[in-house]
């Protein structure tokens, strides 16, 4: 049914992002899109600690490069990620988009505008409003939106926007959530 996952984040989703990862099954058929805020100017590491955790593998894309089923793009630091139609992705330095780079509004329009109804939409904790309106034009398209249910967010303010601004479909806790992902193919 579903084609695809986006999943956005900043302040106080890494932890999240990890338990989300490792609930994935190892055969998942997929494609996962990570767009995180993160320090811009830290090349290494947080890849690779994100690595540890997930059952499936992690990669930074390059630019043009093929989506492929089964794994996880993480978009790289200070670069927007585009989803692209042809199944590839794009990368871009244009300006920051609420103060970010990577946005996870542009990825999450981007794949909305690609998947439509066969995507799942997630955003975690974070410290601004990036994704709010990316998960808005998910449920547009007829995705599924999931949001973290703000009790359970280091920073509120993300989850918080985008349950204003879209219906959501489910409100989780972060093991409601990472069982949810666990029963997908």
């Amino acid at each position: 049914m579903y084609k695809a996952i986006v999943i956005g984040g900043s302040a106080g989703s890494f932890q999240v992002v990890t338990r989300i990862l490792s609930s994935f099954s190892p055969n998942f058929n997929m494609p996962v899109f990570l767009s995180l805020h993160r320090l811009k100017h830290v090349r290494s590491g947080f890849l690779e600690a994100l690595t540890m955790k997930s059952k499936i593998p992690i990669i930074e894309p390059n630019d043009k490069e093929q989506i492929k089923p089964g794994k996880a793009y993480l978009a790289p630091a200070n670069y927007h990620m585009y989803i692209e139609l042809g199944n590839r992705i794009a990368l871009s330095t244009e300006e920051p988009v609420h103060h970010s780079r990577p946005s996870i509004d542009l990825s999450f329009i981007t794949a909305s505008n690609v998947y439509r109804e066969k995507l799942i939409g997630i955003i975690l904790s974070g410290a601004n409003h990036d994704g709010a309106y990316g998960l808005k034009k998910v449920q547009e398209n007829g995705g599924l939106t999931i949001v973290q249910n703000p009790k359970d967010c280091q920073v509120t303010t993300m989850t918080e926007a985008a349950i204003s601004l879209a219906k959501i479909d489910h409100v989780f806790s972060i093991d409601q959530m990472a069982d949810f992902i666990s029963k997908l193919k």
